[in-house]
């Protein structure tokens, strides 16, 4: 049986309301990040700064990291998920100890803060190989 097929309308009504709502929420806010670069990336810099650490460590979990973890599970062992857990506490302890000295040196982007840090040949020969890097990997 084809899954599209087995969809009613009341499926139908809720996906669409799903869409609906989501299209609606970032209509809503979409004028918020419009005022400048800083309201866009980092909310006017209004945000705590142990929320804007935490959001960092939110970000490293995607739909995929369940079954990432699952498959540790089921051919390495139990062993394999301190990996996980030490990284999830390497980036809390990251963001609870630099998130508020990344919100005072007032930058946007870690290529900005090489600048702040590196200044001349090195910052620029950092910044190319972070460019190139990135773009590549």
């Amino acid at each position: 049986m084809d899954l599209i097929e087995d969809l009613r309308i009341i499926d139908w009504a809720i996906i669409g309301a799903f869409f609906i709502i989501t299209l609606l929420i970032g209509l809503a806010f979409s004028k918020k990040g419009t005022g400048s670069l800083t309201e866009y990336f980092v909310a006017g810099r209004k945000m705590h700064w142990f929320v804007a650490g935490t959001s960092i460590v939110a970000t490293s979990f995607a739909a995929d990291t369940p079954l990432v973890i699952s498959g540790w599970m089921r051919t390495v062992g139990l062993e394999r998920n301190w990996f996980w857990w030490g990284a999830i506490m390497g980036m809390m302890l990251c963001a609870f100890f630099f998130a508020r000295l990344w919100r005072r040196a007032n930058v946007l982007t870690d290529i900005e803060f090489n600048e702040l840090r590196y200044h001349g040949m090195p910052a620029a020969g950092l910044r190319m190989f972070h460019a190139t890097y990135r773009s590549i990997i």
